[in-house]
C-alpha cells in the first residue's frame, strides 16, 4: 500500500526566524459521570459483555444536555487562557477541531463557523477564525496548522480549541449492539470533553514544537463511519476496532521512526508519549509493538486516562496533557510526543517539549 509521509519541522537557526511555544493547555469536564457498568445496564439486548474488562474503561463524563460542543469548547478556551494569564483580545486566530459541532440539543450547526462563535464567547473580537475537522487527529491537526503560521511569522499568538459532545452515539449504539462483533460496540467508550492549546511566538530557551508529522493511509477509510441512520437521534457510529488496531500497529511505527530520525532522537530520548486513547488494552499492546520495533520505549509508560475519560475524540490527547501537569509528572525540558491516530486513515506524531513558565503554572515547580 503506498504511503505519504508528510513532516514538518520547525526551522532551526538556519532554517527560519521563529518557533512555536505551548504556552497554555485547558479542559473542561462535564460534571455527570457514567459507569460503564451503568451505560451496559441500558442495552436493549442482553449482551454478557464485560465491556469494562475488554477496554479498561470504567466511567467517562458525559453532558446529559446542560452543555453542548460550544460550551464545552468555550470552557475550556476560558481555562486554557487563565492558567496562562492571557488576554482574549492577543489571540491572532481561533481554530475549532471538534468533530461534533452541536449547539441547543443534537443541532449540527456548519455556519457561522464554531471557531467564530468560540472566539465571540472570550471576547477574542479581532482573531481571525475557522473550523478544522480532521476526525480525532483534528486538534493535533490545528496545532501543525498554527505553528506552521508561528514559524512563517503570520501570527504571534493563537488557540486550537474542540468540544466533543459525542456521548449521544453511545446511547444509539446501546439500542443496537448485541454482541462483542458488533460495529458500534466502539461508541460505547466515547465521553464528553472540551479542551484547548495556546500556542504563541517562543522566546529565548522557552520550550519549543519541534516537528509534526502526518500521514493519511485512504485504504482503511471505511474502517469506522458515522452517519445518521433510522430514527435515532444525532448519528450512528460503526467502526472496525480490530482493523483499525491492526493498522495502528504496523503503520504507526513506520512514522515514529522517520519523525526521530529527522529530528535526530532515539527513543528512549521521549520521556512521555500520549496517544489517542481508545482503550487501555489497546494503548498497552500499540506500545509493546513500539518497543519490539525499536528495541527500546520512551522513559515512562504511556499516559492512561481512558480509564476515567472514556474516548473524548479529538480532544483525548489535550485533556491527558492536562491530567500529567496537573499531577506533576511532566517536567520542565521534558519531551512529549503526542500520537494521533484517527479514522480515516489519520496517522500523526507532534513532538514538542515544555519549559519551566507552563510547568508552574499547574503548581509544580519541579
Amino acid at each position: 500500500m503506498a504511503k505519504h509521509w508528510l513532516l514538518m519541522d520547525a526551522p532551526g537557526d538556519d532554517g527560519g526566524q521563529f518557533r512555536t511555544r505551548l504556552a497554555g493547555v485547558g479542559r473542561h469536564l462535564p460534571a455527570t459521570h457514567l459507569t460503564t457498568d451503568e451505560l451496559m445496564s441500558t442495552t436493549a439486548h442482553r449482551t454478557r459483555i464485560d465491556l469494562e474488562r475488554l477496554t479498561g474503561i470504567h466511567e467517562r463524563r458525559i453532558s446529559v444536555g446542560e452543555e453542548d460542543s460550544l460550551s464545552l469548547a468555550t470552557s475550556a478556551a476560558l481555562d486554557c487562557l487563565d492558567k496562562a494569564q492571557c488576554d482574549p483580545s492577543s489571540l491572532d486566530v481561533v481554530i475549532n477541531c471538534s468533530i461534533t459541532k452541536l449547539r441547543g440539543g443534537l443541532s449540527q450547526w456548519l455556519e457561522p463557523s464554531m471557531g467564530s462563535a468560540v472566539a465571540h464567547a472570550l471576547g477574542a473580537e479581532h482573531a481571525m477564525t475557522f473550523d478544522l475537522s480532521n476526525a480525532c487527529a483534528g486538534m493535533l491537526s490545528g496545532v501543525t496548522v498554527l505553528n506552521n503560521w508561528i514559524r512563517q511569522g503570520s501570527v504571534k499568538r493563537g488557540l486550537v480549541v474542540s468540544g466533543e459532545y459525542i456521548s449521544q452515539l453511545g446511547w444509539n449504539a446501546a439500542r443496537h449492539v448485541r454482541s462483542i462483533i458488533s460495529k458500534e460496540l466502539a461508541s460505547l467508550t466515547l465521553g464528553d470533553a472540551g479542551a484547548a492549546l495556546l500556542l504563541e511566538r517562543a522566546t529565548g530557551d522557552s520550550g519549543a514544537i519541534s516537528l509534526a508529522g502526518f500521514t493519511t493511509i485512504a485504504g482503511y477509510s471505511r474502517l469506522c463511519l458515522a452517519y445518521p441512520k433510522g430514527r435515532d437521534p444525532g448519528a450512528r457510529m460503526f467502526t472496525d476496532s480490530r482493523g483499525i488496531q491492526r493498522a495502528a500497529i504496523l503503520d504507526t511505527p513506520l512514522l515514529l521512526r522517520e519523525v526521530m530520525e529527522t529530528v535526530g532522537i532515539s527513543m528512549h530520548d521521549i520521556d512521555h508519549v500520549i496517544t489517542h486513547q481508545t482503550s487501555a488494552r489497546a494503548i498497552r499492546k500499540g506500545m509493546a509493538a513500539v518497543r519490539t520495533t525499536f528495541g527500546e520505549g520512551p522513559r515512562h509508560p504511556a499516559v492512561i486516562t481512558v480509564d476515567r475519560y472514556g474516548n473524548t475524540a479529538s480532544t483525548t490527547h489535550t485533556v491527558a496533557l492536562v491530567e500529567e501537569l496537573e499531577a506533576g509528572h511532566i517536567r520542565p525540558g521534558e519531551t512529549i510526543a503526542l500520537v494521533a491516530l484517527a479514522s480515516g486513515l489519520e496517522i500523526g506524531v507532534v513532538l514538542l517539549t515544555v519549559d519551566e513558565d507552563l510547568v508552574k503554572r499547574y503548581g509544580h515547580d519541579n
